[in-house]
């Protein structure tokens, strides 16, 4: 799952994720509407910068699925898809 994009860490660390698909259905079986749909909140990283302005690593890798932040990142389109460019700060964890 290479992305041909790296981002520019700049003052911290910078990653780029791939949302995962919204829930279609509740827990109950209930079918979701477009308008209700929350926001994401879980993903994968696709891509991660070198490092930041002081030398630090990103302590996430390329792979991991990470929760942030609901309204966390940038959205953008790439290829057909739709990213987030964010802060490694504003992932709140790793999953697995």
């Amino acid at each position: 799952m290479a992305l041909n994009l790296k981002p520019i860490a700049g003052s911290s660390n910078r990653v780029i994720v791939e949302p995962a698909a919204a829930e279609e259905k509740t827990a109950s079986g209930l079918y979701i509407p477009d308008t209700a749909k929350e926001k994401p909140s879980k993903g994968t990283v696709v891509s991660v910068s070198e490092e930041d302005a002081d030398g630090k690593k990103a302590s996430v890798k390329v792979g991991d699925v990470v929760i942030y932040g609901k309204y966390g990142g940038t959205e953008f389109p790439y290829e057909g898809k739709d990213y987030l460019i964010m802060r490694e700060t504003d992932i709140y964890a790793v999953v697995g």
